[in-house]
């Protein structure tokens, strides 16, 4: 599996702590959507796309079975997250 594309919608709103939303695009053939970006205690992070199962808790709609693919994702992400050519 390969990241072929991603693209990064960076948001600014002041106090808070979501940074933007990405889109990544898997072997040109599969895209998952509204990742988002999140400036967390120490770090920015990606936190994959969820939907609310109750009034509590919410449950990830994709995600990563392995560390290594997690931090495949997340290294792209910020990667085009912290360009400086991009917006």
């Amino acid at each position: 599996m390969e990241i072929t594309k991603v693209r990064v919608h960076k948001i600014e709103r002041e106090g808070s702590r979501l940074k933007g939303y990405a889109t990544v695009t898997l072997d040109d053939c599969f895209v998952v959507t509204n990742i988002r970006i999140i400036e967390g205690e120490n770090r920015l992070f990606c936190a994959m796309p969820s939907r609310k199962v109750n009034d509590n808790k919410f449950e990830d709609i994709v995600h990563p079975t392995n560390v290594e693919t997690r931090e495949m994702f997340e290294t792209k992400i910020l990667e085009e997250y912290n360009n400086p050519t991009e917006e």
